[in-house]
C-alpha cells in the first residue's frame, strides 16, 4: 500500500511547491495588472520583473514533475483528467507560454507602448493561469471528472461553484504570496514606499484569501458534499486546522512586517489545504478508482520512486543556491560578479562522512525498495531514500557555496 500511495503523496508535495513558488510568480503580475500609470506604478512592474526573473523558470520546474510523475505513475487516471479538463488545462498551458515570451520580450521593446502592451500580456496571463488551474483542481474535487477518455463533460467539469471558488482563491493566494514576498525584497532594497505599497495590499489579499476558503466551505456544502463532509468532520479536519491557523498567523505577522515569517506562514497555510483535499479525498482517486487501481505495475511504482528521488538530490542543492543567491541580492549587482570559485566547489563536495551516509542509506534504500516484497522493507528503504536526499543535499552544502560567493569581490 505504501508503494501505491508514494508517488501520489510525492506529487502533491510538488504540487504545494508549485503552488507557493510559481503562485508568487502569478502573483507578480497580478499586481502589475492593478497597479495603474506613472511612475510609481512603472516601479512596481519593475520590482516584481526584478524579483521573479531569474527563478520563474526554476518555479514552474515543479509543475513538469507533478505531471510527469502522475502520467507515469497513474496513467489511466492521468488520461481521464487531462481529457476531461482539456479546456483549462490548455487555457493554463497559454497562459505559462504568454508569461515566458513576455519576459523574454520585455527586454527587447523599443517604445513605452510596446513594453506597456508586452506588460499587459503578462499581466493577463499572471492571472489567467492560476485561475485555470483552479478549475481544472475544483473539476476533480468535486468528482466531475470520470474515469475514461473525455468522458465527463467538457465544459460543466470545470465550470462549476467549486472550480469556480477554487480558482478565485488560486488567484488570491498568488496575489497575497507575492505581495508579501515584493515587500521583503522592498525592504532589502531600502525602498520603503514601496515595502508599504506591497504591505498593504498583503493585507487586502491575504483576508480576501481567507473570506474565500471560510465562505467557500458553504459553496463545498452544496456542491461537493463529500468532501466537504471530509473536511470538516473526516480526515481533511486536522489540515483544515492547521490551514487556518497559519494563515491567521501569516496575516499577523504581515501586519507586524515579519515579511519572513509570514512567507513560511503562507506556505504552510496552502501546503495545509492541498494535504487536507489529498485526505479528504483519499482512497478514491477519481470517481469508481481507488489510488491502487489507479497504479501502474510494481515495477513502474518502483522506477518512479528511485528516479524522483535521484533527481532530488540534483534538484534540492541547485534550487537551493539559485534562492539563496537571489535573496542575497547576488542578481541585483551592476557589476560583474565573480565566478563561483572550482576551489570553493570542490571542497564543499568532497566526500566526507557526510556523503558516505548518503550513499549508503541511497544503496540500502534502493535495495529494500526495488526487491523486498514486505511491506516493512517498503516503509523503511522509502525512508532510507529520503535519508539520501537529505544527506547528499548536507554533503554538497549548497549554502555554503552561496555564501563564498557573496564573500567574492565584485
Amino acid at each position: 500500500m505504501l508503494l501505491v500511495d508514494l508517488p501520489l503523496a510525492l506529487a502533491l508535495v510538488g504540487l504545494a511547491l508549485y503552488t507557493v513558488l510559481a503562485g508568487a510568480d502569478f502573483g507578480a503580475g497580478f499586481w502589475q495588472l492593478a497597479a495603474g500609470r506613472g511612475p510609481h506604478a512603472a516601479r512596481v512592474r519593475d520590482a516584481g520583473h526584478e524579483s521573479m526573473g531569474p527563478v520563474w523558470e526554476a518555479n514552474h520546474v515543479w509543475l513538469i514533475y507533478v505531471l510527469t510523475v502522475v502520467w507515469t505513475a497513474y496513467p489511466r487516471a492521468f488520461g481521464s483528467i487531462a481529457s476531461t479538463l482539456a479546456f483549462p488545462l490548455f487555457a493554463a498551458a497559454i497562459g505559462i507560454i504568454m508569461r515566458g515570451a513576455s519576459y523574454a520580450l520585455r527586454s527587447g521593446t523599443a517604445s513605452r507602448r510596446e513594453q506597456r502592451t508586452v506588460e499587459t500580456a503578462f499581466a493577463i496571463s499572471s492571472v489567467l493561469t492560476p485561475l485555470a488551474l483552479g478549475a481544472a483542481v475544483g473539476g476533480i474535487a468535486s468528482r466531475r471528472v470520470p474515469v475514461g477518455n473525455a468522458t465527463g463533460d467538457l465544459v460543466t467539469s470545470w465550470l462549476n461553484p467549486t472550480s469556480a471558488l477554487v480558482g478565485a482563491l488560486a488567484v488570491a493566494a498568488c496575489a497575497y504570496l507575492a505581495a508579501v514576498y515584493l515587500a521583503a525584497d522592498s525592504r532589502r532594497r531600502a525602498e520603503p514606499g514601496l515595502e508599504s505599497w506591497f504591505r498593504a495590499r498583503a493585507l487586502v489579499a491575504g483576508v480576501a484569501a481567507g473570506g474565500l476558503a471560510i465562505g467557500g466551505l458553504a459553496v463545498l456544502r452544496s456542491d461537493a458534499h463529500p468532501l466537504y463532509h471530509e473536511l470538516v468532520a473526516g480526515s481533511g479536519l486536522a489540515a483544515l486546522v492547521v490551514s487556518a491557523a497559519a494563515g491567521v498567523g501569516a496575516l499577523a505577522a504581515t501586519w507586524w512586517r515579519r515579511f519572513e515569517v509570514a512567507r513560511y506562514a503562507a506556505a504552510l497555510a496552502v501546503a495545509a489545504i492541498i494535504a487536507g483535499w489529498a485526505l479528504a479525498q483519499y482512497p478514491l482517486f477519481l470517481p469508481g478508482m481507488s489510488v491502487r487501481q489507479a497504479a501502474a505495475p510494481h515495477d513502474v511504482l518502483v522506477a518512479v520512486t528511485v528516479a524522483v528521488v535521484a533527481g532530488g538530490l540534483l534538484l534540492f542543492p541547485s534550487l537551493a543556491l539559485l534562492f539563496g543567491l537571489l535573496l542575497r541580492g547576488r542578481f541585483e549587482q551592476t557589476a560583474p560578479a565573480a565566478s563561483l570559485p572550482v576551489r570553493g566547489l570542490l571542497s564543499a563536495a568532497r566526500a566526507g562522512l557526510l556523503g558516505r551516509a548518503a550513499a549508503a542509506s541511497g544503496i540500502a534504500g534502493l535495495g529494500l525498495t526495488g526487491v523486498a516484497d514486505a511491506g516493512w522493507a517498503h516503509g523503511v528503504g522509502v525512508a532510507l531514500l529520503f535519508a539520501f536526499v537529505a544527506l547528499g543535499v548536507l554533503a554538497v552544502r549548497p549554502w555554503a557555496l552561496a555564501d563564498e560567493d557573496a564573500a567574492q569581490p565584485s
